[in-house]
């Protein structure tokens, strides 16, 4: 189901608030943080899941057991459980990256940290990851989540996202920069 990404995004944010104020009020921000990251994870590494959840030839009953059947298979808690039940009762379930990117940004605002997209030409050690998000604290004044990734491409160095500011300190741009200037030149 291809849907426009502000109708998706609208929707997603919808089942997100009101999953997020029921966690609140059972004092179940943890279990719900561990059920974002279990779908997420689901997400990312099932293809099959990705496909039940995208495909408009399941059959609403069928989408809504086989949802079921996952999350209880995961462990999920009650209200997670519900929400994915009613969501593939109103077929929304194409919405679920959407829903566990507006759960994550609601508890990020809601512990008072902020989520930093990190790509660097290789895997980050612990100790680098530790460093860049203290000095990301630094700067923007609060705790930094960090979600990194690798990119090949890159050559050497990092693409910082906080917010709406970019950090490219890339060799890959500073390349396409020398590039740009020579051109200039010649």
């Amino acid at each position: 189901m291809a849907e426009p990404a502000s109708i998706s995004s609208g929707i997603a944010e919808r089942y997100a608030s009101a999953v997020f104020e029921i966690a609140r009020d059972e004092d179940a921000i943890g279990k719900l943080e561990t059920d974002i990251d279990d779908l997420a994870a689901a997400l990312s590494e099932s293809a099959d899941l990705r496909d039940l959840i995208q495909s408009p030839i399941y059959a609403r009953s069928a989408q809504k057991q086989a949802i079921m059947a996952v999350a209880e298979k995961m462990g999920l808690s009650p209200v997670m459980r519900n929400t994915l039940g009613l969501m593939a009762d109103k077929r929304r379930l194409f919405v679920l990256p959407a829903f566990v990117t507006q759960l994550r940004a609601l508890l990020a605002d809601h512990k008072g940290e902020v989520t930093a997209d990190v790509a660097s030409a290789i895997e980050l050690s612990d100790d680098q990851r530790d460093r860049l998000a203290r000095t990301l604290k630094d700067k923007v004044g609060r705790e930094v989540k960090l979600n990194t990734t690798v990119d090949e491409s890159l050559i050497g160095g990092l693409v910082v996202k906080v917010g709406s500011k970019m950090i490219d300190t890339s060799i890959r741009s500073k390349l396409a920069a020398l590039q740009n200037a020579m051109k200039e030149v010649g």
